[in-house]
């Protein structure tokens, strides 16, 4: 049905004849755009290294991986809007092609439980805490990352809030469309930077659990996408993200002493809907 009403409305845009020059989706300067939606991601192994009163170790090649909501009515829900990994972008055309983008990222990092990494570092605990079991001098030995060792989530979320300058280009005569006001096909390129502000759910050698928001570090991205803007106002668009996140200053309990960091790449799939205008 979808590829029935696409290539409809392909159809009609191709053989409606009018004046481009007089297309309000002919010039974007000026204009505004809002988009909401939803993504995938995945991350490479990183190496995590701990820091506190009495232990310093690196996590080697520590493997995570997103938590996926799938299609589900929290994308829309105000009450549990932070529950999916979702995407939020508001942006401005500074000239009929280009524009600059405000934009959160809200995705989510699970250290994969129960896996094997090697360990370096020492953890030299008072004895009457539980973590002193761990207490040790580690080189290079393996160890299982156990729900009593260490749970590390940035589930609420690996948020990257950033500032993006991109480049919009209209592709749609290369499919017949004269009437882009109708149907209009966009490739999208762009760079943006910005912080990471997660909410690190961990609990580091049976210590109290903590969860909260914090600024830990930045981040870099490109994005390029594809538009396909319908009636002047409104959209759909795919995008692929990739980029660098390093944060070398995450909060791992209560205690001010204690912290974690770690560097990754990510990539990520984003489809989202919105609404274009001029103000």
């Amino acid at each position: 049905m979808l590829f029935i009403v696409f290539f409809s409305i392909l159809n009609w845009s191709a053989f409606s004849q009018k004046d481009s020059t007089s297309l309000y989706t002919s010039h974007n300067k000026g204009k505004i755009f809002l988009s909401w939606g939803g993504n995938r991601e995945a991350f490479t192994k990183s190496d995590i290294t701990f820091k506190g009163d009495n232990y310093n170790f690196t996590l080697q090649d520590v493997k995570a991986h997103d938590k996926p909501k799938g299609w589900h009515i929290d994308y829309i829900n105000p009450t549990r809007i932070t529950i999916p990994q979702t995407n939020l972008k508001v942006g401005y055309f500074i000239t009929d092609n280009y524009y600059v983008a405000f934009g959160v990222d809200h995705m989510k990092y699970v250290m994969t439980q129960n896996q094997y990494a090697n360990i370096d570092g020492y953890i030299n605990l008072p004895a009457d805490e539980p973590g002193a079991i761990y207490n040790g001098v580690y080189q290079g030995e393996q160890i299982l990352t156990t729900e009593d060792f260490l749970t590390f989530e940035h589930t609420n979320g690996l948020n990257y809030v950033y500032l993006e300058f991109g480049r919009f280009d209209d592709l749609s005569f290369l499919f017949g469309i004269k009437n882009t006001d109708i149907f209009q096909i966009n490739i999208t390129e762009g760079i943006g930077a910005g912080v990471l502000y997660p909410k690190t759910n961990t609990k580091l050698l049976q210590k109290a659990r903590y969860d909260e928001f914090h600024v830990s570090g930045y981040g870099v991205s490109l994005n390029a996408g594809l538009n396909l803007t319908f009636f002047k106002h409104f959209f759909v668009q795919g995008d692929l993200r990739g980029g660098f996140i390093n944060m070398p200053d995450i909060k791992t309990t209560s205690n001010s002493n204690d912290s974690a960091s770690q560097h990754f790449m990510f990539i990520q799939s984003v489809i989202s809907f919105g609404a274009i205008f001029r103000i």
